[in-house]
Formats: C-alpha cells, sequence, structure tokens
C-alpha cells in the first residue's frame, strides 16, 4: 500500500501516522502531504522519520495546489487516500471561512479530480468529517448515518459540502470512497486552541477556564487512538460507497468535562481536589453553538466489529500526563517557535 496522509502534520493525522507505524503492523509506505498552517507541526514527527525512512515520507504541499498533489501521486504511486486536512476550529471559521472554504472544500474537490484521472490505481479514497456536519441535537436521541445535514457554522457547512462531493465522486464516477463522521477527538499533540489541551494548560498555569454559556452543551469524546483504529478498520474493510459513524459512547456536559480535567490536574499536582475547579469562568455564548452532540456507532460495531476501549477518565488521566511529559513541545506551540523551524526546514512551502 501506497498511503496519502493528508493533514499528517495536525493532531488526528499525526497520531494516526504514529500508530500505524508504531502498533498496527503497517508495512506499506505512508506518504504524508501537509501545507503547515497554525496548527501543523512535522516536529511532531521527526521521530517517526529517523526510525521508518524506508515507509515514512513527508511532502511539504497545499492539497489546494493541484498540479503538485498531481505529482505526489504519480511519483509515489498513490494507491490509498486517508483524508484528514481541513480547517476544522469552529471559532475560527466564524471570524474568518474563507479558509475553511477553501480547504475544506477546493482542496477536497482537487484531491478526488486527482484521484478520479487515476481510478485504475485508486483502491481506496476515505474522507474524515464530523458529526457536527448533522447539527444540533435535543435532549434525546443520536445521530445516525441517514440522518440529514443541518449544518450551523462555516466549518460544518464545509465539512458537510466535502461529504457530499465524496459521495457524488462514488455515485457519478465510481470512485471507490469511504466516509466516516466523528465524535470531539482528544489526546496528545492537540493544538492547544481547542478544549481539553486550553483547559489542561491553563489549569496548570492558574490561568481562567473559559467555558461558553452556562456549560451545559453535550458533546461526544472519543480517544484519538480509538478513532484510528476507526479510519484503519473502515479503510481495510469498510464497504465502498459507505458512511460509518464514530463515536466515543460518552456523552459529557462541557461543564462536567472541564471539571474532570480540573480534578485530575489537583490530583496530578498535588493541590487540594477542587481548588482548580475555582478558575472555571463563564464567558458569552459563542453564534450558533449547538447544544448537543451524540453519536450512534452501531453500524460501525456490527460491521467491522470496532467499538471504543479507551474511558473517558483514563484517557483523560492519559492526556493530562502527556502534556504534563512534554514541556518543550508546549512551549514551543504555545510560542510559534516551531513555525520558526519550520520556516528554516521548509523554505518553499
Amino acid at each position: 500500500m501506497n498511503l496519502l496522509v493528508t493533514g499528517g502534520c495536525g493532531f488526528i493525522g499525526t497520531n494516526f501516522i504514529r500508530w500505524l507505524l508504531t502498533a498496527a503492523d503497517f508495512t506499506g509506505k505512508i506518504i504524508n502531504v501537509d501545507r503547515l498552517t497554525y496548527a501543523g507541526n512535522p516536529e511532531n514527527l521527526t521521530d517517526i522519520e529517523k526510525k521508518f525512512p524506508n515507509q515514512y515520507i513527508f511532502v511539504p504541499a497545499d492539497i489546494c495546489d493541484k498540479d503538485k498533489m498531481a505529482a505526489v501521486f504519480d511519483a509515489h504511486d498513490i494507491d490509498t487516500i486517508c483524508h484528514f486536512a481541513a480547517e476544522s476550529h469552529v471559532d475560527r471559521s466564524i471570524v474568518a471561512p474563507d479558509d475553511f472554504i477553501n480547504t475544506n472544500i477546493l482542496g477536497t474537490f482537487n484531491l478526488l479530480e486527482i484521484a478520479r484521472a487515476r481510478k485504475a490505481r485508486i483502491e481506496r479514497f476515505h474522507h474524515v468529517s464530523t458529526d457536527e456536519v448533522y447539527g444540533s441535537l435535543g435532549q434525546n436521541g443520536y445521530f445516525k448515518e441517514t440522518t440529514p445535514y443541518r449544518p450551523s457554522s462555516p466549518y460544518s457547512a464545509s465539512k458537510a459540502a466535502s461529504d457530499h462531493l465524496v459521495r457524488a465522486y462514488h455515485a457519478t464516477y465510481g470512485l471507490p470512497v469511504t466516509l466516516s463522521n466523528c465524535s470531539n477527538n482528544y489526546g496528545p499533540y492537540q493544538f492547544p486552541e481547542k478544549l481539553i489541551p486550553l483547559m489542561i494548560l491553563n489549569a496548570v498555569d492558574e490561568k481562567p477556564l473559559p467555558v461558553y454559556g452556562n456549560g451545559k452543551n453535550v458533546r461526544d469524546w472519543l480517544y484519538v487512538d480509538d478513532h484510528c483504529r476507526a479510519v484503519w478498520d473502515i479503510i481495510q474493510q469498510g464497504s465502498v460507497g459507505e458512511t460509518y459513524n464514530v463515536g466515543g459512547n460518552c456523552e459529557l456536559e462541557n461543564l462536567t468535562l472541564v471539571e474532570m480535567i480540573c480534578d485530575g490536574i489537583d490530583k496530578k499536582l498535588g493541590r487540594s481536589i477542587g481548588k482548580t475547579r475555582d478558575l472555571i469562568t463563564f464567558v458569552k455564548d459563542r453564534p450558533g453553538h449547538d447544544l448537543r452532540y451524540a453519536i450512534d456507532a452501531a453500524k460501525i460495531k456490527t460491521d467491522l466489529g470496532w467499538t471504543p476501549e479507551t474511558e473517558i477518565k483514563a484517557g483523560i488521566a492519559a492526556t493530562i500526563d502527556w502534556y504534563l511529559e512534554n514541556p518543550t513541545w508546549v512551549t514551543r506551540v504555545k510560542s510559534g517557535a516551531y513555525r520558526e523551524w519550520i520556516a528554516r526546514q521548509y523554505a518553499t512551502v
């Protein structure tokens, strides 16, 4: 397998590549393409590059650059695509939606067109998406693969559009696609703007812990390694043309999650339990904030035998440990020092 991973220097892509090469007995080649935007950090994989020089190749490139991406497909004889690359932060999409339209829609379109032109050698095009395309749930019910799309933010709308394009390229051109819509991921290497690492790092520094609205918004949490297993199962065993919802079976109100993190930090740093909760600060809710997401993952369990393995308390504890044990990574990311390293290493990006 010559596997193209787009966005492999981001949070989930990094973990997917690391998991494939260290835990999954993957024997093929991985070609990682990443534009190296603010959340793309090739330092995440420097040890992988040294350890697996015959299996891992990094190409700094933009999926919106059709000529460069076509050259990557041809140079490495790509036969399988796992498409993670996306702008993914809802707040940023509200302030500046342009990048979300370009990367998530036009970038996906470029990849589909390149794959279509080489369809004879493409075995699988897997597109990774989000549960946010379904919009907001009420107090009851779950998102199923058949749930109508009702995106609420420019981010989720752009992902919904890309999902529709992927399905259309299967229906119209016979491209062998699969899709997955996952719930909120957490774990190592996540950029500090996201909820869990932001709360961990602010709690360590005894800074305010901003919680939108009243903290009652509900999300389903999925440990990133569990998600990596699901994606690999779908690529290997999923039926062409099918969509699989991937959830952690772990619904929590945002406030409950933040309190769990606070107590974990107190325990880890030897603070009195409850002290860090005093840092919780309620802030004005963001526009179009969906109330509840919850995934029904019965299909992937029934069809592929996948279930999440990481219980939330264990996952949060492991995530706290990772951020505390990697202060150099945290400092370089928060200070932007990794951007200077990228500029030196990849001056033409």
